[in-house]
Parts: C-alpha cells; sequence; structure tokens
C-alpha cells in the first residue's frame, strides 16, 4: 500500500463509520493497526468528527465529519490528474479516480 497522508485516513476512517461501524470494523475498512486507530478515534472524537454509542459500541459520523468528508471531496476532485489512483468518496460506495 502507498504512503497515505494523515487527512486520506481520516476521510477512510469517516468513510467506514457513516452509517455506524464497530472499532474493528473502521480498523479493517482504513487498514489501520488497533494502536493507529486508538489514536485517530480520540482524536476524531475530540475534534467532534465523530461520535461514540456507548449502547450500541458504535462510532458515527457527526455533521461536521460528514463536512470534512464532502470538503475532501472536493480538494480531490480540483487536484486529481486522470488515471493514476482512487480514493474513496463520501456520501455513495464509489471511487475517485486520482
Amino acid at each position: 500500500m502507498k504512503y497515505r497522508s494523515r487527512s486520506e485516513i481520516i476521510a477512510m476512517i469517516l468513510q467506514a463509520a457513516n452509517k455506524g461501524a464497530t472499532k474493528t470494523r473502521i480498523m479493517y475498512g482504513a487498514y489501520l493497526s488497533y494502536a493507529q486507530v486508538q489514536e485517530y478515534l480520540q482524536f476524531l472524537q475530540q475534534k467532534e468528527l465523530l461520535s461514540y454509542e456507548q449502547g450500541t459500541h458504535l462510532y458515527k459520523l457527526s455533521e461536521k465529519g460528514l463536512h470534512y468528508l464532502h470538503a475532501f471531496d472536493q480538494i480531490n476532485d480540483i487536484i486529481s490528474v486522470s488515471g493514476k489512483t482512487t480514493v474513496p468518496t463520501t456520501a455513495v460506495d464509489e471511487t475517485v479516480t486520482i
């Protein structure tokens, strides 16, 4: 796997948690180790991009997190160079070619 920026990793985590996801699902969806996912989840909760529901043990995307994903997609669209790599998009389960 190629080097991913912090913003790409955050986008992958938020996409994985879009409709609610467990820590394990996020870990596998974003290709992170347990230690990495712990650090990112704590950071994203502090920044109010994700919320955690105690009863269901699910992480869910906040309004602020959804805004981040939309902004991330727009930036990727602006800087994309046709045919190099793909990055998951936000609202729908499709990919954007970079």
